[in-house]
């Protein structure tokens, strides 16, 4: 739906709205005796004639028992629907899936995690759609879940709040706060000898001790992060940790907020303006977010016809500092964060520096700057610095083009120094297991430039994240001495010289697809390239030998999802 079309329908809505204020379209399943037959269902489910006559407001439950990250939302549902329920309005709860990133990881099962973004996408949108709600809350976890419920708010565009399930209390191992993220490269010690199997055990079993998304910025953080910069989150949601109580408190706030939106006409595309993601962008490289923003914040911005490139995440990097000390780059987690003012306080020093867009609107009525007014800033710097005394002069996320990626690669910065160039030979691999299984045999050197392709959009498919193996990397001390690059992509936690999202994809002829072991390939930090060092003749003559490998799926979830998605830099989109 074009913005001009929203706009009209919008307009439509508004017209129609024949009882409170905010029933815009749930008219249509509830007015007159032709709806006799309508209203009888929903009085089986103990509905009054009060609550037929209010605003009805889909809550979009992602609860479940497939991950830790989505096991404890089943309360904040609750909290919601009594936020809409006392502030006038008619909730619904309905459920959506969602995957664990973190169980899948390293299995064939990983490819379903990407797909699954589109899946909660259009699960919620069609909930809402066809049962005709005037507004949307979704409560989401883990890592596809929440751009995934973005997406959805962007294409319905009523009005709604996302609220997050919150982040996992950190570990404890030998007195430190631990995490996930110290298991993962625990596994790449353990294959060295340096631990044994009691330790890793060990490991295993302090690093999560309750409900909550992965605790440093890795993915579900960053995305939460971008819920508030992008102004469709409460500000100070995003870090609170998920069984606090105060999470419970800010998801009976989004409910009733919700309803304030209603009331006023405050619709996502409103929100969800060119200047709140360019906010979002500033934010995430200021935190030394994700790499995979780069698929997420693109495929949210076509949802509301906004073309957001990685060349504008590249731009707005360069002239962003780093200023969040945060893992898996930095020292910290969500947890402390959240102990020295949050998002809040990250964003009220960039908006002082001028790098924010301080009148973009946000779910509570107000503007970005006016939500900012009151956060406190008591001058702390250990885990967020200053931006006159940042931890880089440039944001943590770059992009790279070259003979390797005409459209474009991707390469997260925060908490390394690469130096400007490196090289190293080609070591090809056409799956992510091939590459494990050469770490278990320590067949990978320093100085390899590891290649692992045919992980892409299509030719995963689904763009699997390669944690276990960068993990095993780090682990076996070679983090900062092997470089990794794939036309998949990396998890939030992964650290090191990985680049990802490396477009063309091998599965439709780009031109990862023509490196054999023993090419040299160059990474320029002053340029920004990635490239091969063969001529481009050979290049060219190396990709018109090739010959595109069969599908791996045909039919199902998998085979639409190859015909349909496109390319990284687009935001791996489907429609």
């Amino acid at each position: 739906m074009t913005t001009t079309t929203k706009g009209k329908q919008k307009a439509e809505d508004k017209k129609h709205a024949k009882r409170a204020p905010g029933k815009w379209r749930s008219w249509e399943t509830t007015e007159g005796a032709i709806r006799a037959p309508h209203r009888s269902m929903m009085r089986a489910m103990g509905l009054s004639d009060r609550d037929i006559a209010q605003p009805f407001v889909g809550v979009a439950s992602m609860h479940n028992e497939v991950t830790v990250c989505n096991f404890g939302i089943a309360p904040l549902v609750d909290e919601v629907k009594r936020g809409v329920s006392g502030a006038q309005g008619t909730p619904f709860m309905f459920g959506t899936i969602t995957v664990s990133d973190a169980i899948s990881m390293g299995t064939e099962g990983m490819k379903g995690s990407l797909v699954s973004r589109e899946i909660i996408a259009d699960s919620i949108e069609t909930v809402c759609f066809a049962e005709r709600f005037d507004g949307v809350v979704p409560i989401a976890g883990c890592d596809k879940s929440l751009p995934g419920s973005m997406m959805a708010i962007a294409r319905l565009n009523i009005p709604a709040v996302f609220v997050y399930g919150g982040s996992i209390l950190p570990g404890n191992w030998e007195g430190k706060p631990f995490q996930l993220q110290d298991v993962g490269e625990g596994v790449g010690k353990h294959q060295v000898g340096e631990i044994d199997d009691a330790t890793l055990r060990a490991m295993e079993i302090a690093a999560c001790p309750g409900p909550g998304a992965c605790g440093g910025m890795f993915t579900a953080n960053t995305m939460s992060s971008i819920g508030e910069a992008i102004g469709l989150s409460l500000p100070g949601s995003a870090s609170e940790p998920a069984v606090s109580s105060r999470k419970r408190d800010s998801s009976r706030r989004a409910g009733e907020a919700v309803m304030n939106l209603l009331r006023n006409d405050i619709r996502p595309s409103d929100i969800l303006t060119r200047k709140a993601f360019e906010n979002a962008v500033t934010l995430v490289v200021a935190l030394g977010g994700s790499t995979n923003t780069a698929l997420h914040l693109p495929a949210i911005a076509h949802e509301m016809d906004i073309d957001l490139t990685l060349e504008d995440i590249h731009e707005i990097s360069m002239r962003t500092p780093l200023i969040a000390d945060m893992k898996p780059g930095g020292n910290y987690l969500m947890y402390d964060l959240d102990r020295v003012g949050g998002v809040p306080l990250v964003m009220k020093r960039l908006l002082g520096a001028g790098l924010l867009h301080g009148d973009a609107l946000t779910v509570t009525g107000k503007t970005i700057a006016e939500n900012l007014e009151q956060a406190p800033d008591d001058g702390q710097t250990t885990v967020v610095k200053t931006v006159e005394a940042p931890l880089a002069a440039t944001g943590g996320l770059v992009v790279l083009h070259g003979n390797l990626a005409p459209e474009g690669a991707v390469l997260k910065v925060a908490g390394h120094d690469y130096g400007t160039r490196w090289n190293g030979p080609a070591r090809v691999f056409d799956r992510e297991e091939l590459v494990m299984e050469a770490l278990q045999r320590r067949e990978i050197k320093k100085g390899d430039f590891v290649v692992i392709r045919y992980e892409g959009p299509k030719g995963g498919p689904g763009m699997r994240e390669m944690l276990d193996v960068t993990s095993a990397i780090v682990g076996q001390g070679l983090g900062e001495d092997v470089f990794l690059m794939t036309d998949g992509r990396f998890s939030g936690a992964t650290h090191g010289p990985m680049i990802g999202h490396v477009g063309p994809e091998a599965a439709v002829g780009g031109p990862i697809a023509a490196l054999r072991d023993g090419d040299v390939i160059e990474l320029d930090l002053e340029r920004f390239e990635l490239n091969v060092r063969i001529s481009a003749e050979e290049l060219s003559d190396r990709l018109a030998a090739w010959r595109a490998p069969e599908p791996v799926y045909t039919r199902g979830t998998f085979g639409k999802y190859i015909k349909l998605v496109q390319s990284a830099a687009k935001g791996a989109v489907t429609g």
